[in-house]
């Protein structure tokens, strides 16, 4: 059972933005982003559609060239550091959209994420995949099965869990609940609170900002790419004026 975030001591930052500026050819699309994310913990960046979310998530994750500022993971500047030794690093992100191998089987999907690891025939790579299976039985009932063949909601987990192989100590999640059920969407934000008590620290994208809110320790809000609010998840939960623009006056 993962503990209640307001009951948590948190640890040190394991992950900051500094003033992290990235351009789509000449246009904007972050400016001068700064945010912190407390090792053991959960944060989170909402913020409306075309707000800048998804884009610092893959700036992070080294897939976006920064114009201006740095990334900073465990005290290392990572600004430049390829994504696939980000990985290697600890820093491993499930994509937006699911984006698993159609054509492959689950288990084969779940192998690709541990693809950098040395150790795949050892015993902490079985390990890793128990708890994969554990975290989401139904993907050990259709291990065999082609992902491109599985529901949206069973691909998200297919993608969360492909991240969770690489043993990541930083998961970042881009919209795990996007275009799911709210039944799935409940089980999604269950499942990421498990992750984050199992003891991987969580950096969380996610437009439904109510559940995001409900979850997280710290909160970013995101407008036109800029940073214009922060604070627990209880607090800006408590916000008025986020309630307003994000919760339709309710979370």
């Amino acid at each position: 059972m993962s503990t209640p975030t307001s009951a948590r001591t948190l640890g040190e930052e394991q992950l900051r933005v500094e003033d992290l500026s990235v351009n789509y050819g000449r246009i904007e699309a972050i400016r001068d982003v700064s945010f912190s994310v407390p090792a053991g913990g959960i944060a989170t960046l909402i913020g409306a559609n075309g707000a800048g979310k998804t884009t610092t998530l893959k700036t992070i994750s080294g897939l976006r060239s920064v114009r201006a500022g740095r990334i900073l993971f465990e005290g290392e500047d990572i600004t430049r550091v390829p994504s696939h030794k980000l990985v290697q690093r600890g820093l491993c992100q499930a994509p937006e959209g699911r984006g698993t191998f159609p054509g492959m089987s689950v288990l084969e999907n779940l192998d690709m994420g541990a693809y950098t690891r040395k150790d795949r025939r050892s015993a902490a790579y079985r390990a890793d995949l128990d708890r994969v299976f554990g975290l989401f039985p139904r993907l050990a009932e259709r291990r065999s099965q082609p992902a491109g063949t599985m529901s949206g909601g069973e691909q998200q987990m297919l993608a969360i869990g492909r991240a969770l192989m690489s043993r990541p100590r930083v998961l970042l999640l881009d919209e795990p609940s996007m275009g799911l059920a709210p039944k799935l969407i409940q089980q999604i934000f269950a499942i990421v609170r498990e992750i984050n008590a199992q003891g991987t620290t969580v950096l969380l994208v996610e437009q439904n900002a109510a559940q995001a809110l409900r979850t997280a320790d710290v909160a970013y809000v995101l407008e036109t790419g800029t940073v214009v609010r922060h604070g627990t998840g209880a607090e800006l939960a408590a916000d008025d004026s986020i309630r307003a623009a994000y919760l339709g006056g309710d979370v």
